[in-house]
């Protein structure tokens, strides 16, 4: 249902790199254009990929003038022939289009001359700055557990951290699951409790294995993980993650790791370990397991009678996918 007293900003600009937080910012733009018109419709590009006759084509005005939210992805990279019609709409935005504009707040103009032009115009601003100190990483994990409704302290921060790793997806899974079962109060003892074992088992040990094709592997593991209680969303988002990121990385073909990781916004160890497990990928096996974990994610969250036979089949499925033709 739309609801009227309901206004999107008509121009949103999402600086940073660390994805997570640029998905939430995407999604929260999404969301808000939704409940001003349920029926508005996503279009998402990366920029180089848009030659500039079809950018004009997607922020013209429509005659029904129906909602639009159209995300334009890694604007650093965008050329000299896009950056003025980005800049031009933007004194002037269409009415009933949302435009976010993701940049990682680098990069070189004319990318950045988009960035200025956005703030001029007085565009929502949405920072996403990459999480790399462990102060950052611990307020950030102190964040997620206030936002699901509990409370916590410093040890019982740290405990988390140390049991989870530093990814913030696991991190933040594993927050709203631990405030979720311990009523909001999430203390040092709830999280060894909770995550005893896990350290050796994680949802990650499971990804590394089904991404390469080890079937046997993955299977042991994600069994070893179910009998740990590793939650099942935390497996799923592990997978989602795996995937997601051979398929960034086998897509930027043979590269340096560290100007790849900068391209792509990925710590220089995650792209090395990624570039070795994209050998023996193909793009329709990557395409089958994006559809796999997009999936699963939906089966562990109550799509899915059994979460344990979902998991399994998702990490057969992906095995299997890396070594299809």
């Amino acid at each position: 249902m739309s609801s009227p007293s309901v206004t999107p900003a008509p121009l949103q600009l999402v600086l940073g790199e660390e994805e997570l937080l640029v998905e939430r910012a995407v999604r929260a733009a999404l969301d808000t254009a939704r409940l001003a018109d349920a029926s508005a419709d996503l279009t998402r590009l990366r920029v180089a990929d848009l030659t500039a006759p079809e950018l004009a084509e997607l922020v013209s005005p429509s005659l029904f003038a129906e909602g639009r939210v159209i995300v334009l992805d890694a604007v650093h990279e965008a050329t000299q022939d896009i950056a003025p019609l980005v800049t031009s709409y933007a004194k002037a935005p269409a009415e009933g289009i949302v435009l976010v504009v993701v940049h990682n707040g680098g990069g070189r103009k004319p990318g950045k001359d988009i960035v200025a032009a956005l703030r001029k115009a007085g565009a929502v601003v949405t920072e996403c700055p990459k999480i790399t100190k462990a102060a950052e990483r611990e307020s950030f994990v102190r964040n997620e557990i206030r936002l699901a409704g509990g409370k916590t302290d410093p040890a019982a921060v740290a405990a988390l951290i140390e049991s989870v790793g530093s990814d913030l997806r696991e991190l933040a899974s594993a927050a709203q699951q631990l405030v979720s079962d311990t009523g909001g109060e999430v203390t040092e003892e709830a999280v060894r409790r909770y995550h005893r074992g896990r350290a050796d088992v994680t949802g990650f040990a499971v990804a590394e294995k089904a991404v390469t094709g080890d079937v046997p592997g993955a299977l042991e593991a994600l069994r070893w993980a179910m009998q740990l209680g590793v939650p099942h969303v935390l497996v799923a988002d592990a997978l989602a993650d795996a995937v997601r990121t051979v398929a960034r990385v086998a897509g930027a073909g043979r590269a340096d790791p560290f100007r790849l990781a900068g391209e792509l916004g990925m710590p220089a160890w995650k792209v090395k370990k990624a570039l070795g497990q994209a050998r023996g990928w193909k793009p329709r096996g990557l395409g089958v397991a994006m559809r796999v974990v997009a999936q699963v994610n939906a089966d562990v969250k109550g799509v899915a009678a059994d979460a344990d036979y979902a998991l399994e089949r998702a990490v057969l499925r992906i095995a299997r996918a890396q070594r299809a033709d």
